[in-house]
């Protein structure tokens, strides 16, 4: 894969190059210009930051183009052009090292971006430093997480795609991670605390993996989390975990392998609400939409959110279920007021 130079792709858009990527030219590269892109990929030599990135799509015949970037983060939903045309995009990107998970692999240094869809084509795209934009940072376990093996797939990595230009996820969810580890790992808790800026949103989705967590402790470690995001001026959002797909026999949902009650006798979704309330936290029940969903499908159409056929796992979702939930946060988001909706894509 050919390179921008950070200069060059700070300064200039590909103007006149056009990337077509259709079934009979796929592998064209880019005309000369100021950076190179191939048909599939474009990767900018950038120190970690936020940025904000301006695509035009479409080509001389009809396209839709997807973009994805670092590791596997869904960035814009499939976009249809139709022949002829352009469509200009624009959305923020959090850049940074390691990209994925915080105690993954590194990664690649810069930004890489992948261009996808069922007939993908990019006409132009531009980078530049983002300069107003807010995040919205996100606590969380191996469900929200971006994970970095297909066919894995945490909701906060399909998010962004939900997001415009001026919002960014910057996701430190990390498989296995309890309250008591997430605040106890200095590549966790201790990183995301150093990066909250006065107005950025901290999602907090942490349940699953606190198993062994009596409740008083529990509690006091989500309390401890709402405290240091207000300690820096971010406003703290609690949400309940995403449901287990365990059905009982009349369709309903196991009461407390699927709802997140562990093995002593933790309700973990109603001490989240608890604290919330208490504290005057905002709550995204992601535990009783998720659940109002896979009951609505049914065990057996339910089985497509989760890896249930792949590697008969009921607890991570697929990608259609990572995109499902992610769609449900971004609703709540907007309903709660902590997003205004000409920020968010519906689509």
């Amino acid at each position: 894969m050919r390179r921008f130079t950070a200069a060059a792709l700070i300064a200039a858009t590909l103007g006149a190059a056009t990337l077509t990527a259709g079934p009979a030219a796929h592998a064209r590269e880019a005309a000369p210009g100021p950076g190179r892109c191939t048909a599939d990929a474009c990767h900018f030599d950038l120190p970690p930051g936020t940025y904000d990135v301006r695509v035009l799509l479409g080509g001389d015949t009809d396209s839709s183009t997807a973009l994805s970037g670092e590791t596997r983060r869904a960035l814009l939903p499939e976009t249809a052009v139709p022949a002829g045309e352009r469509v200009a995009r624009s959305f923020t990107v959090d850049v940074r090292t390691p990209e994925g998970e915080p105690t993954g692999a590194a990664g690649t240094p810069g930004l890489d971006l992948v261009i996808g869809g069922s007939a993908p084509a990019l006409a132009g795209i531009r980078v530049t430093p983002a300069r107003h934009a807010r995040q919205i940072l996100l606590i969380g376990d191996s469900t929200v997480c971006d994970q970095p093996g297909d066919p894995y797939t945490g909701w906060g990595q399909r998010l962004p795609q939900y997001l415009r230009k001026g919002l960014s996820v910057a996701n430190h969810a990390d498989s296995g991670e309890s309250t008591v580890t997430f605040l106890s790992d200095p590549r966790l808790w201790e990183t995301v605390e150093a990066r909250v800026q006065p107005r950025d949103l901290v999602l907090i989705q942490l349940a699953h993996n606190d198993k062994t967590t009596d409740e008083p402790t529990y509690r006091a470690n989500l309390e401890a989390l709402v405290a240091g995001v207000r300690a820096k001026g971010g406003e703290p959002v609690l949400v309940t975990p995403v449901v287990r797909r365990w059905f009982n026999p009349d369709g309903t949902l196991n009461n407390n392998t699927a709802l997140l009650v562990n093995g002593l006798g933790v309700d973990h979704p109603a001490v989240i609400r608890s604290v919330a309330a208490a504290r005057d936290v905002p709550l995204i029940d992601l535990t009783a939409r998720s659940k109002a969903l896979v009951e609505e499908l049914g065990p057996e159409a339910s089985k497509s959110l989760y890896l249930s056929v792949e590697k008969r796992d009921n607890t991570h979702t697929s990608v259609r279920g990572a995109t499902a939930y992610a769609a449900l946060v971004r609703d709540e988001l907007v309903a709660l007021g902590l997003v205004p909706e000409g920020l968010v894509r519906l689509g």
